[in-house]
């Protein structure tokens, strides 16, 4: 049968979306890290000191009532099908606190910025939402709520970032949200960045406007055109006059504002000479009273102001560190700031006390009591923002990734004690940005990317991260165009899988070692000249595909929207680039087919040119020919990545500006996967074994444990036994010590065991077995009768928060899991043997089996007499404790020491003492 025959049957197969109850089985498992991302919006309770809400840039909407000990994320279920994960600010009405209102779209306009689709409202206290309007803005610096009516509020919009749009200004509404008027238009290309009411007079307000822009090729700062400037309205926003009396007269940037009382104003301007202004009429003459480099130092990024609402002489400026004035700007002290700079954006104050505070930073979120003397840890909150994702090839596997603004993350897929922690966290080095390359021949080996051509080599070992960056001169904040290799924020670093030895390297031009970053060799021409690019001389490539199958087949995607192919090994480059894409198409991944050198795939984001459509294409002859399949796939969601499954030829997978989508036809038909997953920007995707890995930007790493249902799933809803993927037996201690307390965050452990998948055509009662080589039933499942729980309470001292929960057996339309912890009869029975057993689903009056695999820890030095004589050896103390417990007056002591001996026996994978055997000869001597 010809390959194209093939394609046609196995497209036939899935000629509409698989329903939706076929994946009811599979969830998506955080892992962490809990290490807060960036926040820009933060708000308090006025009088309460416990009640705190944070907006992540990429996270959604967290609130805290107890001070910041523990965070709850309360924007994850939005209505009517909203999904969206980019906060940029958030404001509590002072006159009702159950009104919040959250403005969607960072507006710090940094390269990795996600957008927002308007504002939500809840009115009581965030456990629901509502949209309320301003879709279009995208992104949202500031709101003010009018302090004595909640339905009064004021908006900052700074629009589209990379093009003109008219939903800009700042917006007012007087009735919550029903309808909104812009105010203050002045056209665009000009939005608003930040507003300030006057808090002894709420008609009087004040606001920046700011005419930014990111560019197709900039890399980190914005582009700030004509239009910026400072406005003032003494009724209630119906006019507008500009201020100018004493301020720049020269083009400006961002602008920062603070209103307190006796109508002083702050405003920190970036301009030609950027520095601190202060009004102390209203606004009508301005002083330079501060050109202090440490509150205006990247104003583009920061320029936040805050002012002490009892107390218009102090004042605060997040910055690369919080300084502080007392003296009305004369003066600074830092409050706070540390080695390699937190970056501080803004901060909240309680008006009625001081000392109580919430500070937004690129590392999360911290509340102080005590007016900054002392801070809430950002160690609890899971709003990592990771750029790619990569496994290693350990037992428990460990997932990398770089963290934006902190540094790299390494955290395990499963620890050997019941959680996943911040105590399981292993950084290996300081990148934030970039690609990080495990070496598939030593695992203690990570070759790492960091911002703008940054490469190092970290040796877990030692801990020595060695810097073998092509070009080694410092050029952070060179223009790209003056650079040796040009590099954006972002740049591919990736191991050949057919030639394990290589590791390639993205400039403009593909570089590879074959020596562990000794020496670079330069294997092809500029891979990024056309149009604009060409002129400027910008553009890089921004993803490598070395095919799994020929080492000498690579894939190069540029930013600049151009696809090449060598088959050569880098002697000859063809361009490959589909027709019709037009230069600064990022291609932002390449996947090279598993299954076939001719097939790739390539992910291409084009919201750089305010186009959010999504774009996949595939080609089957190597590049001479390309086809958009994309159908499934809607806007704004573009594409960040694509992955094929190494193990069903026509299973993808897409990472989306929003989600997760899935095809089982090679692309012809897309739906979502995101089940329990929040809206997030999901950057990058990998398959690991039978599990699926997400690095989002803005919520952190995500396992989709045992993907055995997309690998097997049928188009049409039958009843079916799914054929299990070969389990692991991994004996987790039951007690480790002390444990964690609850309140610190943590990560469960998928459940150590087989799973089992079955779909039924409809709801129905079914038995579920597990058969030993013998075909004796050693584990019994039934969905008529409810699941013990295991109790490990002792004598009652126990809280129920630790109890674990019983998994109930479904018998549900769509597709069911039941997870054996591959012991025998009970979830508390002894382990059994690795070896082959037989799964038996029965429904409906229909059996089904399939063959199961279990085996060893491949990490325990214990060989199969050893697991033959741990099992019989449990067994026999299990038999003899339950005939014991059986018994009218049941011998405790004897019960207590066959409880002991199943101890002995469960703690290794190896023949059990002794000592054991005698315990149990004791206890069951009577018997």
């Amino acid at each position: 049968m010809n390959r194209l025959l093939i394609a046609l049957l196995a497209t036939s197969c899935f000629a509409q979306p698989v329903a939706p109850q076929l994946l009811n089985s599979l969830e998506w498992r955080l892992i962490g890290p809990f290490r807060g991302g960036r926040v820009l919006g933060v708000s308090g309770v006025p009088g309460d000191p416990n009640t705190f809400y944070f907006g992540a840039v990429g996270g959604g909407v967290w609130k805290t009532t107890d001070g910041g000990i523990v965070w709850e994320p309360i924007f994850d279920h939005l209505p009517d099908g909203h999904r969206i994960g980019s906060i940029g600010a958030i404001a509590v009405a002072p006159s009702d606190p159950n009104v919040i209102y959250v403005g969607t779209g960072e507006a710090d306009m940094r390269s990795d910025i996600s957008f927002g689709d308007g504002i939500y409202k809840s009115t009581d206290a965030g456990a629901t939402w509502t949209h309320i309007g301003l879709a279009d803005s995208r992104q949202i610096g500031k709101i003010v709520v009018h302090p004595t009516d909640a339905n009064r509020v004021y908006v900052a919009v700074l629009g589209h970032a990379y093009g003109p749009n008219a939903e800009r200004g700042v917006f007012r509404t007087v009735d919550g949200g029903a309808t909104w008027k812009n105010v203050l238009d002045k056209g665009p290309t000009i939005g608003a960045i930040d507003l300030a009411i006057d808090p002894e007079d709420p008609n009087m307000i004040y606001a920046g406007t700011w005419a930014a822009r990111r560019t197709t090729w900039s890399a980190y700062p914005p582009i700030s055109g004509p239009g910026g400037g400072l406005y003032k309205s003494t009724d209630g926003g119906d006019n507008w006059v500009q201020l100018t009396d004493g301020l720049p007269q020269s083009k400006w940037g961002r602008v920062g504002l603070a209103a307190s009382s006796g109508h002083r104003v702050y405003a920190l301007v970036d301009t030609e000479k950027p520095g601190l202004f202060r009004s102390d009429d209203g606004g009508a003459t301005w002083t330079m009273v501060s050109s202090e480099s440490r509150i205006s130092s990247r104003a583009w990024y920061f320029s936040g102001v805050t002012v002490d609402p009892n107390n218009r002489d102090t004042v605060y400026f997040p910055n690369v560190g919080l300084q502080k004035t007392t003296d009305a700007g004369k003066t600074f002290s830092i409050v706070r700031g540390a080695p390699g700079g937190d970056d501080y954006h803004s901060l909240w104050i309680d008006p009625k006390n001081s000392s109580r505070m919430i500070l937004g930073t690129d590392q999360g979120t911290s509340i102080s009591p005590d007016g900054g003397v002392t801070w809430t840890t950002w160690y609890n909150q899971p709003t990592a923002q990771l750029y790619h994702v990569i496994t290693d090839y350990a037992v428990p596997y460990s997932v990398y990734g770089s963290q934006q603004d902190s540094g790299t993350a390494g955290v395990p897929s499963r620890t050997d004690h019941t959680f996943i922690s911040e105590r399981d966290f292993r950084p290996v080095g300081g990148a934030e940005s970039g690609y990080i390359a495990p070496d598939p021949r030593d695992p203690n080996v990570f070759y790492v990317n960091d911002t703008f051509g940054t490469v190092n080599r970290f040796d877990r070992r030692t801990g020595q991260s060695q810097l073998i960056t092509p070009w080694p001169a410092a050029e952070f904040m060179t223009a790209i165009n003056q650079r040796k290799y040009r590099n954006n924020w972002t740049s591919p670093l990736v191991f050949s899988e057919a030639q394990p030895q290589a590791l390639y390297f993205g400039t403009q031009y593909v570089l590879r070692t074959l020596d562990g970053g000794t020496n670079w060799t330069k294997i092809s021409p500029d891979l990024t000249s056309v149009g604009t690019a060409e002129a400027r001389d910008y553009g890089a490539v921004y993803t490598i595909a070395p095919s799994p199958r020929l080492a000498a087949l690579i894939w190069a995607g540029s930013d600049t929207g151009l696809i090449h192919l060598t088959r050569d090994g880098g002697k000859t480059w063809t361009d490959v680039t589909p027709k019709g894409l037009t230069e600064w198409s990022k291609i932002t991944l390449i996947e090279a087919s598993r299954h076939d050198p001719a097939v790739a795939y390539a992910a291409v984001d084009r919201h750089r040119l305010e186009d959010y459509k999504p774009y996949i294409y595939r080609t089957s002859d190597y590049g001479k020919t390309w086809t958009l399949i994309v159908d499934g796939l809607a806007e704004p969601a573009f594409i960040n990545a694509v992955r094929c499954d190494p193990v069903r030829k026509g299973l993808l997978y897409a990472a989306t500006e929003l989600g997760v989508a899935v095809s089982f036809d090679d692309g012809g038909h897309w739906q979502p996967l995101d089940r329990n997953l929040p809206a997030v920007s999901v950057r990058d995707l990998v398959v690991h074994g039978n599990d699926l890995v997400i690095g989002t930007h803005g919520r952190g790493f995500w396992i989709m444990d045992d993907i055995t249902p997309l690998r097997q799933v049928q188009s049409t809803q039958e009843t079916a036994l799914l054929k299990p993927a070969p389990a692991v037996r991994i004996m987790d201690p039951d007690f480790t010590g002390t444990p964690l307390p609850l309140e610190i965050p943590k990560a469960v452990n998928f459940p150590m065991g087989a799973v089992i998948d079955y779909t039924l055509a409809a709801d129905s009662a079914v038995e579920v077995d597990i058969l030993d080589a013998k075909q004796a039933v050693v584990r019994h499942y039934t969905s008529t009768e409810a699941p013990a729980a295991k109790h490990v309470r002792r004598e009652e001292s126990v809280a129920e928060a630790w109890l674990p929960k019983p998994r109930p057996i479904t018998g549900r339309a769509g597709t069911n899991r039941v997870i054996w912890n591959m012991r025998l009869e009970a979830d508390d029975g002894p382990f059994i043997a690795p070896g082959l057993y037989t799964v038996r689903l029965k429904t409906a009056g229909a059996t089904f089996t399939q063959r199961l695999d279990v085996k060893a820890d491949p990490r325990s030095p214990a060989n199969p007499t050893d697991w033959l004589k741990q099992s019989e050896f449990g067994k026999t103390a299990w038999e003899a404790l339950k005939s014991e417990q059986a018994k009218p007056k049941p011998d405790a002591k004897k019960i207590a020491s066959l409880r002991a001996v199943l101890t002995v026996v469960e703690s290794s994978d190896r023949t059990p003492p002794a000592q054991a055997y005698a315990l149990l000869r004791e206890a069951t001597a009577a018997q």
